[in-house]
């Protein structure tokens, strides 16, 4: 995550949490010793914030809002692939289904897009494109993105290996769906400039250093639900109670000290 350290005077906003919406800016102002501001003397001054200090390991650092050309160009490429609808008339479409059964069970073969195998795999019905409905496509090229970049750990989870499993399991194709649209609510990509939250912003920072940044948090947040899961050894009936939880801990961790990529949080270390 590109930060910039601040000496002296800087923007600054007071007691910021997670849940923070970003939409005033403050002058500059010396530097202070209070701990309920980030740094500096604020004054409100009403629009268009241009950076957010915060205080890490003692020292200093601030975020900037205004996008960078490679972080406007990879936003854009994010936001695009997440107003794509699942089209099963789509060959592209029907080949990332394939590819997503090879990658699961490299040594079965796939009879059709439409069949009783795709229940093994944790879809509702014998048709999975009616369960990208919620989040799109790019629900399907992140379940495909953890198959191949932590195989382990997707196989992990798909065959229920860790721990004493509840006896009402989360079926694990839908509950990835479920997480994509958890991490697109989270971050807010949609949001008007001036209602941009902090966990956005720091993780537009972090898209800026890799392209593959949701694909990634997309990983974790699947691995912590799964830890979770059995931590608390959950009924289906208690899923969205897991999602919420969820994604509090993954937001806490994206503002942790020293998290300045995806692979610095600490339940990245999860994926095996």
């Amino acid at each position: 995550m590109s930060v910039v350290r601040s000496e002296g005077s800087c923007v600054a906003i007071r007691n910021l949490s997670p849940s923070t919406s970003i939409n005033r800016s403050c002058a500059h102002g010396s530097a202070s010793s209070d701990d309920d501001a980030t740094c500096g003397t604020p004054t409100w001054i009403g629009k268009g914030l241009t950076c957010v200090c915060f205080k890490r390991k003692g020292a200093y650092e601030r975020i900037c809002i205004n996008l960078t050309p490679r972080q406007e160009e990879r936003f854009k490429r994010l936001k695009h692939r997440m107003k794509v609808y699942f089209d099963a008339s789509r060959p592209d479409h029907q080949d990332a289904l394939r590819a997503l059964w090879s990658a699961t069970y490299p040594d079965q073969q796939l009879n059709g897009l439409i069949s009783d195998q795709w229940k093994e795999m944790g879809w509702q019905g014998r048709d999975p494109s009616t369960d990208f409905r919620g989040a799109g496509f790019i629900s399907l090229e992140n379940l495909l993105f953890f198959a191949k970049t932590f195989s382990t750990s997707f196989q992990h989870l798909l065959k229920k290996q860790g721990g004493k499993r509840s006896a009402w399991e989360y079926p694990f194709a839908v509950a990835g769906v479920n997480i994509t649209f958890m991490i697109m609510q989270m971050l807010d990509l949609d949001a008007l400039k001036t209602r941009r939250t902090f966990v956005r912003s720091v993780f537009l920072q972090m898209l800026s250093e890799n392209e593959w940044a949701f694909d990634l948090l997309y990983c974790v947040a699947f691995v912590v639900m799964d830890k979770q899961w059995l931590e608390r050894n959950a009924t289906y009936m208690e899923f969205n109670d897991i999602l919420k939880s969820t994604r509090a801990q993954v937001e806490r961790e994206l503002l942790m000290d020293d998290v300045l990529r995806i692979e610095d949080m600490p339940s990245y270390s999860l994926l095996i």
